[in-house]
């Protein structure tokens, strides 16, 4: 693309060289810069990409975007001076790959809970009624029915654009994306047109990187205030902050509900382990979910639908078909007649949700045995409560390693103790190693127990020391099970 074209809407402060040049890749990784390439330097949470510049030129860029000249200049470089290079690397991204999400209506989802869940049910029912669908998730990217692996919620700006500029030419119709608060304060999101955003939560997490919880809900907040009037706007209306992330948009405000006023309203009619009954709007329909956090997924789903101008009936049919995301409440049964719940709760708010649901579904005199771990090199203010609401809600609990990272698993394992009472202390168990914690857990269970295993869900590792070693927590219940 020419360098002209490329520049286009980008808040340009100074340019030094060559305007007429032809682009053939823009990056931000130094790594990655190939001959007669754009190298935009950002400034990330590890690393400032101007400390690169001059690997960059050696490495054959032609083009650099920066916020502050280097004291030396090549003849042979252009460079762009700009306010904000991250802000600028979506606009140049979405020129780059031709403005991709305006081929197709992108739909973004986020909130500390459930977005994942949302987003997959989303892709699963417009898939159900006819479309052709791209997905951008925690647990993979799709395009229809074709898989890319996901590495990070939501991606950079130039793999975002460039997925989205994939979906637009295999003919989607639609894109649902999870947006995380890290990607909005990052700026991964700059430059990409959205159709409508849904709010699902927000609750503890993230304060590692946010630093307060006021910071996280701004950062929420952030995504809804950059929608223009052509979007919608949906919010949880049972959720304190709700009402917050609507006040200074410019998108069509909607809400959705169990208990509150709202645009969409439901109830849970029935529960049991296989789905749910729920009345929603209206008209009863059978899904395959259960639990009140899911029923707010579903309600947040169905509400977003409707906003895109779907049927009433046809989305509520095409609803009870539709399965939720991997590693969230996925039961297994065991042939003892125990049953396995693997969930990837790892907030102290969804660790509690999901803990009511199964209390809610119990019968007398069946134990609920949680194996509960937190992960390293993160949030460490909601370890105590995590545990906490663990021991509160179970009747046995094994403490164990969640992906430890670069921490020592007995560390995290204590601050997680330091949540719990002395008097609970005789019903918690601390195993370290997690498929030995698992299978515990197993062993400990009576024929007709329920066992929760709680924060990693659908990923297929454990991080230690920077290594991801094959772990996956439904193959080892299931082996486990299968054993017994």
């Amino acid at each position: 693309m020419k360098l002209k074209e490329l520049l286009h809407a980008v808040p340009v402060q100074q340019l030094e060289g060559k305007l007429e040049l032809e682009v053939p890749s823009i990056c931000f990784d130094s790594r990655q810069v190939i001959e007669g390439g754009m190298f935009v330097a950002v400034r990330g949470v590890h690393t400032d990409g101007h400390l690169y510049l001059e690997k960059a030129v050696e490495l054959g860029a032609k083009v650099l975007v920066v916020e502050t000249l280097p004291e030396q200049l090549s003849d042979e470089v252009t460079y762009i001076v700009v306010d904000d290079t991250a802000y600028v690397l979506g606009l140049l991204a979405t020129n780059f790959y031709g403005d991709p999400s305006k081929g197709l209506k992108l739909v973004g989802v986020t909130g500390t809970n459930g977005k994942t869940t949302i987003a997959t049910l989303l892709f699963n029912l417009f898939g159900n009624l006819g479309y052709h669908v791209g997905l951008l998730s925690t647990v993979q990217n799709r395009i229809g029915e074709r898989i890319i692996p996901a590495t990070h919620t939501t991606p950079d700006p130039i793999a975002l654009n460039e997925l989205l500029r994939e979906m637009v030419d295999d003919g989607c119709d639609y894109c649902f994306m999870e947006v995380s608060s890290h990607a909005v304060v990052q700026q991964r999101i700059a430059g990409l047109r959205f159709a409508g955003g849904i709010f699902s939560n927000i609750t503890h997490d993230h304060l590692d990187f946010h630093g307060t919880f006021d910071h996280y809900i701004k950062a929420k907040k952030k995504f809804f205030d950059d929608l223009d009037r052509f979007a919608f706007a949906l919010t949880n209306a049972d959720d304190r902050n709700g009402a917050v992330m609507l006040q200074n948009t410019f998108a069509h405000k909607k809400t959705y509900g169990l208990k509150n006023m709202a645009d969409f309203k439901a109830r849970i009619v029935e529960s049991h382990f296989d789905g749910m009954l729920l009345h929603m709007d209206g008209h009863d329909v059978w899904v395959k979910l259960v639990g009140g956090f899911n029923a707010y997924n579903l309600l947040a789903v169905y509400g977003a639908a409707i906003l895109l101008e779907q049927e009433t009936l046809k989305v509520l049919t095409a609803m009870s078909a539709i399965e939720g995301a991997e590693g969230r409440f996925e039961v297994i049964r065991s042939s003892t007649g125990a049953v396995g719940i693997v969930d990837y709760a790892h907030t102290p708010d969804a660790v509690e949700n999901v803990l009511t649901t199964v209390r809610e579904l119990r019968n007398a005199g069946q134990q609920i045995i949680t194996v509960l771990g937190c992960g390293g090199d993160r949030d460490k203010t909601k370890r105590p409560e995590m545990a906490a609401v663990a021991v509160r809600l179970s009747d046995k609990v094994i403490v164990t390693s969640d992906n430890p990272r670069t921490e020592d698993p007995m560390t995290i394992i204590a601050d997680m103790e330091a949540g719990i009472d002395a008097k609970d202390k005789k019903n918690v168990f601390t195993i370290a190693d997690r498929k030995e914690a698992i299978r515990a857990a197993c062993h400990l269970a009576q024929p007709g127990d329920i066992i929760l295993v709680a924060g990693k869900g659908h990923e297929k590792y454990q991080d230690i020391n920077g290594v991801k070693h094959h772990f996956d927590d439904k193959e080892i219940l299931e082996q486990t099970f299968n054993e017994q």
